[in-house]
């Protein structure tokens, strides 16, 4: 499949933005993409053009989840340059980042993990929970993969086992975050349909689960755009370069891309 597009789209940034897991590089400039129980390869190959490999009745997931239908440059150029250089220069920098439309049950798993964990250390536990319980595939390559495990292999793991995958203190709000999916306390599809707000107080009741990893959850894994996780670094450049005052009525409905062109530009470029 060749995805031909003009619009904002660079891996590298991607895979390194702190949204995705399990994107692993396959070489010249190709990477390889598990999400779910699916897998694939994609690569630039001219200026405006990627070769997706994979799955043929698979193609119209990959670009839902690459979020193609999405116009970036459009959200991009909504910055006054005048009014906030900063930020323009920080979407000048990092343009290419995108939001990804990703499972809400692999999101959810996935950033109560990441909770004090640097990100190699989060793919390290994220791949031996799949190792240990998701199901085995081969991709397009043949080269082996596990599937994102579903609640119900979740919930059936002895302590011991998820303990095996270095996840510590998170254990006990993994089993119970899989119980909660389960038993119907939270249906994750259906979070959809609250404004931020609504999702954040409907994620917060889950055990371990604290606004950080409630707004990822919806940015990322609800794909409302407007959510902005502030971490350690996100509130140090609110402090830094607004003031303490973050223009989010101005910025408002695409909060959390700007969140991403800011936490990529100050990660990668901050000695400058």
């Amino acid at each position: 499949m060749e995805i031909h597009t003009n619009d904002d789209l660079d891996l590298k940034l991607i895979a390194d933005s702190g949204q995705c897991f399990r994107w692993q590089e396959a070489g010249d400039g190709t990477y390889r993409i598990i999400s779910g129980d699916k897998a694939a390869y994609i690569t630039r190959t001219e200026e405006a053009v990627f070769q997706l490999e994979g799955c043929k009745e698979d193609e119209a997931y990959w670009h839902n989840y690459l979020d193609l239908d999405e116009c970036y440059r459009d959200i991009r150029h909504r910055i006054d340059k005048d009014f906030d250089p900063f930020l323009w220069e920080a979407s000048r920098r990092e343009k290419g980042i995108r939001i990804l439309r990703q499972e809400p049950w692999e999101m959810l798993i996935s950033f109560i993990i990441s909770q004090n964990k640097n990100i190699p250390a989060i793919q390290r536990s994220i791949e031996a929970l799949c190792r240990t319980t998701g199901e085995r595939h081969t991709d397009i390559r043949g080269e082996e993969y596990f599937a994102f495990p579903s609640p119900e292999a979740v919930y059936s793991l002895k302590e011991t086992e998820l303990r095996a995958c270095s996840l510590g203190y998170r254990c006990e709000y993994i089993h119970l975050a899989a119980g909660a999916v389960l038993d119907g306390s939270i249906n994750l599809n259906s979070l959809k349909t609250l404004d931020f707000e609504e999702a954040i107080g409907e994620l917060t009741k889950l055990k371990g689960v604290g606004i950080k990893v409630a707004s990822c959850m919806v940015l990322f894994g609800l794909h409302q755009l407007d959510a902005f996780p502030q971490d350690v670094w996100i509130k140090r450049i609110v402090q830094n370069e607004y003031n303490g005052e973050y223009p989010f009525e101005k910025y408002s409905p695409y909060n959390g891309v700007y969140q991403q062109y800011m936490f990529a530009y100050y990660r990668n470029h901050r000695k400058e």
